[in-house]
């Protein structure tokens, strides 16, 4: 059984990218496009990892890692911080909102994957 990744950013280039990437490395995706969904997404599918970007539509993905964590039954759920938003601080603040990880775009495919198999193990 292949694992479950949950997908949230809201451009599509960024979103393409990962999909080609992470289904070639065999995992099954689920997209959302913008906070809110990407909550709602991760109630229903219950995925293995998320890779959340920060830089979100209606709220950003600190808020919906921090609301994703609120959630007692999705709380063990790994999510990775995946933004191009790469000021002084915002690494901490995705710590803080219960990321397990921070990777800065553009990203090293490589890196990228060693850091969900970490993860995922």
């Amino acid at each position: 059984m292949s694992r479950r990744i949950l997908i949230v950013e809201d451009h599509e280039d960024n979103r393409r990218i990962l999909r080609d990437l992470l289904t070639s490395a065999g995992f099954e995706l689920i997209e959302a496009v913008n906070g809110i969904e990407g909550v709602a997404a991760a109630d229903e599918h219950r995925p293995d990892l998320i890779l959340m970007d920060i830089q979100l539509p209606i709220i950003d993905g600190y808020e919906a890692a921090r609301r994703i964590k609120a959630i007692q039954e999705l709380r063990p759920i790994p999510i990775i911080a995946v933004t191009s938003f790469a000021l002084s601080g915002d690494d901490t603040m995705a710590y803080e909102a219960g990321c397990v990880a921070y990777i800065t775009k553009p990203f090293s495919p490589r890196s990228l994957l060693a850091t969900i198999q970490k993860h995922l193990s």
